[in-house]
């Protein structure tokens, strides 16, 4: 009776393991750049410069959740989770067109940026936040 069940549950335990060591540790071998620099690539001008952003100061200092910038959208929720591949913005957000919900990259950006900084001054967690004046976030 044993030996009926004894070799397909070998065979799933055997699946399941070749699985997960295949690809759960995909985000975990993602490089995680503390600095991350924001370049206007693709734009039809680059009117105001690069933006340096540090990942512990937002993390850390205002307590940002990961997911609060990296997303992933189904039905109009993110269901992105801490761990999952972060493709690169501009790999969904065009520089150039806005397509439906999925905004250009550069409205794509100010939008989520200012109006995180600006809850942020309003909630008083920081005033260093900059969201009205261009030169506070780009150099």
């Amino acid at each position: 009776m044993l030996k009926k069940y004894f070799i397909p549950s070998i065979l799933c335990i055997l699946t399941t393991f070749i699985v997960m060591i295949n690809v759960l540790p995909a985000a975990d071998n993602q490089p995680f750049p503390e600095e991350i620099t924001i370049n206007n690539e693709g734009y039809e001008a680059d009117r105001k410069g690069p933006v340096e952003f540090t990942h512990t100061d937002h993390t850390e200092s205002y307590e940002v959740a990961c997911n609060e910038c990296h997303h992933d959208y189904m039905d109009g929720k993110n269901i992105w989770e801490e761990g999952d591949y972060v493709p690169k913005c501009i790999e969904c957000h065009d520089p150039q067109e806005s397509d439906g919900n999925v905004k250009n990259l550069r409205l794509a950006f100010h939008r989520n940026c200012k109006i995180c900084h600006q809850n942020l001054a309003k909630e008083g967690i920081t005033e260093d936040a900059p969201y009205t004046k261009c030169n506070g976030c780009h150099s």
